[in-house]
């Protein structure tokens, strides 16, 4: 599929990730936004986005030009395009890609069974960056386009460690280092560098982190109280479930924050033993294998327990499966 034939006669088009948006979606909006506005200069180009945290968003092309309120002057597209999730993660842009005349959606989310008129849906692929990268025409990409896609890809391939990264993957990474992107300065400041703020609410999880299942998972939590008291949001709790994930012997890490009054955001890691995407799609959420969140109304109390159990039934199915194999 390329892009342009689906949107080349359109006079309006959108583009949106999913709330909350990591690097990938972010990522994935900006350079789509950006291609179009050079594919299709004469149509109207709308960039929905959630908020961000700010070093993604002070590091993203084109941020300052995103809608994040869901509210626009065109009341139905020709076309929207949904970046790095199905509908129902859209937010405030739901309503414009059900009213849409063309939808296209793109994702590498193998719990994404397409929404779209148009779907191209490769779970194999590193990120939905690179799936956009394909899509897109390469003589139109630029050093925005192409920075904006790198953000994408090292955010979902833990800057190229995670089991995701295929060969394609370094071969498209290698094209857009090609058009000028900084890419030691974007890698510090976009995965490693976080503020003070940040690294605070990273130590109080750490430091009130529990393993559990004899020491191979690892859980921790952040109430609203102690959130509030550090002045935290939801912007600010990238990087702590992955680094929950580097504790020695540890094949799972879970790490969930209060949105509301016994609701909990609850993001999993890990190693590849325990597919952490099937618990969140239990939860109604979704990911990788390796990667994967859901929210969760009850007592985190409870969210553990459950999930415990869940790591319990995966684990003895996968010991029954080794036996049978032996």
């Amino acid at each position: 599929m390329k892009i342009y034939d689906e949107v080349k006669n359109a006079a309006s088009i959108a583009v949106s990730g999913h709330v909350n948006p990591d690097g990938d979606a972010a990522g994935a909006t900006a350079a789509m936004y950006l291609f179009l506005k050079k594919a299709v200069p004469g149509a109207k180009i709308v960039a929905f986005c959630g908020e961000m945290g700010d070093t993604l968003r002070e590091n993203l092309p084109a941020a300052e030009e995103f809608c994040f309120d869901g509210i626009t002057d065109v009341e139905k597209f020709d076309v929207f395009i949904c970046l790095d999730t199905a509908d129902d993660r859209l937010g405030a842009a739901q309503k414009y890609f059900h009213t849409a005349r063309k939808t296209v959606n793109i994702d590498h989310h193998r719990t994404n069974t397409g929404c779209g008129d148009v779907n191209y849906i490769v779970p194999t692929a590193s990120s939905t960056c690179e799936l956009v990268y394909n899509v897109i025409d390469d003589s139109l990409i630029d050093e925005p386009i192409a920075r904006a896609l790198y953000i994408g890809i090292i955010t979902d391939t833990g800057v190229f460690k995670y089991s995701n990264t295929s060969p394609r993957t370094m071969e498209i990474a290698g094209c857009l280092m090609s058009h000028g992107v900084d890419t030691s300065t974007l890698i510090d400041d976009v995965f490693y560098r976080k503020s003070y703020l940040e690294n605070q609410i990273l130590g109080r999880a750490l430091l009130e982190s529990v393993l559990f299942r004899d020491g191979t998972c690892i859980f921790s939590v952040l109430n609203r109280q102690t959130m509030d008291f550090y002045g935290v949001g939801p912007k600010n709790m990238e990087g702590i479930v992955s680094q929950l994930m580097l504790t020695e012997g540890v094949k799972c890490a879970i790490f969930m924050y209060e949105t509301e009054p016994l609701t909990y955001k609850v993001s999993m890691r890990s190693n590849g033993e325990i597919n952490v995407a099937d618990i969140a799609a239990f939860y109604g959420g979704g990911g990788h294998s390796r990667a994967a969140g859901c929210t969760v109304n009850a007592t985190y109390r409870d969210i553990i327990n459950n999930i415990s159990d869940s790591i319990d039934i995966q684990m003895r199915r996968s010991g029954e499966t080794a036996g049978a194999r032996s």
